[in-house]
């Protein structure tokens, strides 16, 4: 189907400026790499999502739905999907009591933020991470050992004939959901949190923070940590073990900082950090025999 068609159709649902034909995912991606999707849409509102993704799949396609591209790695070339954003379009967050929802497209880290001047605590571990909601639920995020499962208790999704429902079991495991199976479109999440003193909330927000300025590579373009934690050990640590701390193929490097990076050092492609991520795989395998898997959500 000509894609100026279906551009046409996404027009009398969206504004023509929130619909970029050809644009870049290095645009929208936080390590700076990925071709042109056919076409880029950011709708402005969860009506306008439902609408979008309901216009797409008329067409027999099915979205790509990205956040705020944190955790991903796309291809060099042409990609022919369509790519959905929902970050700046759907950040909307209502609190009663002791729990929220939110929209998927909210960052992280803002949601933080509303929920500490709520006294409101349980996404401390979140403030500093540069992902959205969706994509945390998506992937069961954690750090500092807490995870998404600890706070989410109900998940609004659409389904993919089109069906708006709420669930409540997520499949939660290690950096897995039902998700990642099902296809269904995350849209928003419910969390369950903690009455806290504000200010107490804030100090630990505010530790977070340093640990992960002091540890990891945030002032250059990465997609964050590239290897789920084995059942053995640390990939970090498995990684500097194994020597290659600071080793590049390209542009792609594995961060002096912390191990666990790959970062964009300058002028990165897609093959560059596959080809560094086979190598790192190859490596500690050979030197630890253990196999490492990758964190990062490829796109192509």
């Amino acid at each position: 189907m000509n894609i100026d068609s279906i551009i046409a159709e996404l027009g009398k649902v969206v504004s023509q400026a929130d619909i970029k034909p050809d644009e870049p995912l290095s645009r929208h991606t936080s390590i700076k790499i990925g071709g042109p999707v056919e076409a880029l849409v950011t709708p402005r509102s969860k009506e306008q999502l439902l609408e979008v993704c309901k216009t797409i799949r008329a067409f027999g396609r099915e979205p790509i739905i990205i956040g705020n591209g944190s955790n991903i790695l796309a291809s060099d070339g042409r990609i022919a999907s369509i790519a959905v954003k929902t970050h700046d379009g759907l950040s909307q967050v209502t609190f009663c009591d002791d729990t929220c929802f939110a929209e998927s497209g909210m960052l992280l880290s803002r949601l933080a933020v509303n929920a500490q001047k709520k006294g409101l605590a349980g996404l401390e571990f979140v403030y500093g991470i540069p992902g959205t909601l969706g994509g945390a639920v998506f992937m069961n995020a954690g750090a500092y050992g807490a995870e998404m499962k600890d706070v989410v208790v109900e998940t609004e999704v659409l389904g993919a004939g089109g069906q708006v429902r709420r669930i409540t079991d997520h499949g939660f495991s290690y950096r897995r959901s039902v998700f990642i199976e099902s296809g269904e479109i995350i849209l928003g999440s419910k969390l369950k949190l903690t009455p806290d003193d504000p200010a107490a909330i804030l100090d630990r927000m505010n530790e977070l923070s340093a640990r992960r300025k002091a540890s990891q590579p945030l002032d250059v373009p990465s997609a964050g940590s590239a290897f789920k934690r084995p059942k053995e050990g640390f990939a970090a640590v498995l990684i500097d073990e194994a020597g290659l701390k600071g080793f590049s193929i390209g542009g792609a490097q594995v961060s002096e900082k912390h191990a666990g990076f790959i970062i964009n050092k300058g002028g990165a492609t897609c093959d560059d950090v596959l080809s560094l991520i086979e190598h790192i795989k190859k490596t500690v395998i050979r030197v630890f025999g253990i196999e490492l898997e990758p964190e990062i959500r490829l796109i192509q």
